[in-house]
């Protein structure tokens, strides 16, 4: 189902672009995150330049629908960027937003962005989240407990077999999932959940290269197991070519090359090497995120004790 009543033939042709390309094949992108703009406008500029990545790199947005938000600017900034390459290349770019007759009245039919968006009704917020996981992969960006309900129904239909397994991106800005993360890996060792090989950006220089190394997968495998299963080995491969892209400035595509050759056809020193490399680039990354996530612990315990002095301070005056 689509936006009708919409105001000029313009729009209508716009609309129908948009459909159009819809029909079609391609790699379609859920992207998960807030309606509301958190306290924080890092949050509201990486998650526009996501939407403008999305378009850059011919994927398609699927998404809850929202036109506020991390949501919402996600969604303009696909907007932005597929009509600016609409004007020289003309490619035909959707958005297909999914959500339910109650929620949909919530928000201003007047806004451009809801005109020019695919919107598809579930009857259920339960058919909403399925709909929404028909997409080749996922993003999950800030937001709150809604996103968390989406995340943890995700991993729970993946890890009992109802989700076809796909590649989950955790778009980490700001060190948001610190916390996260950390329960995750905590109730995975301690056996009450498989663990989940999200693949963790934390900008969205490291986004692109996640993008393009996707985006490779799909084009080699047939299959969205297969992607997610080569993805795997994403999570421990992708700092490498994090800090080749940085060092050499070289596209992804070359360097992706480079490494397949490398493995196919190269010495066993080089192939040492390279494994040597990956492993270096691995720890160094997770040594980043280490000293990032105690940086953190240690304002997340200056900000206990001052409550706990407070709380003190109270019951003394009692």
């Amino acid at each position: 189902m689509t936006k009708k009543n919409l105001n000029s033939t313009s729009n209508e042709d716009l609309l129908s672009a948009f459909i159009k390309e819809n029909n079609k094949n391609g790699i379609r992108v859920f992207v998960a995150g807030g309606s509301r703009e958190g306290n924080n406008p890092l949050y509201i500029r990486e998650t526009y330049n996501l939407g403008r990545k999305i378009v850059e790199m011919g994927f398609k947005l699927d998404f809850g629908l929202s036109n506020t938000g991390i949501m919402g600017a996600v969604a303009r900034g696909v907007m932005d960027a597929w009509n600016a390459k609409r004007n020289f290349e003309n490619p035909d770019f959707p958005i297909q937003g999914i959500t339910t007759q109650e929620y949909f009245k919530l928000y201003d039919s007047n806004d451009d962005l809801l005109k020019h968006i695919n919107v598809i009704f579930a009857k259920t917020l339960e058919e909403r989240k399925q709909k929404l996981l028909d997409a080749d992969f996922v993003v999950f960006a800030p937001g709150g407990v809604g996103t968390l309900d989406e995340l943890a129904y995700d991993c729970v239909a993946m890890q009992d077999g109802l989700l076809e397994k796909k590649p989950f991106i955790l778009y980490n800005i700001g060190g948001f999932f610190h916390h996260l993360l950390e329960f995750l890996k905590s109730i995975s060792n301690k056996g009450f959940s498989d663990p989940v090989p999200f693949i963790v950006v934390d900008n969205d220089f490291e986004l692109e290269v996640a993008f393009n190394l996707l985006k490779s997968k799909f084009s080699a495998h047939k299959d969205v197991k297969s992607v997610y299963d080569s993805s795997r080995e994403l999570v421990y491969e992708l700092p490498y070519f994090i800090k080749r892209r940085q060092n050499s400035r070289k596209d992804v595509i070359d360097i992706i090359r480079e490494v397949s050759a490398i493995r196919g056809f190269g010495s066993e020193d080089e192939k040492a090497t390279l494994e040597s490399d990956m492993e270096t680039a691995y720890l160094e990354k997770e040594i980043e995120r280490m000293y990032d996530r105690l940086a953190k612990a240690g304002r997340d315990t200056s900000v206990v004790s001052y409550k706990l002095a407070r709380l003190k301070r109270r019951k003394r005056a009692l």
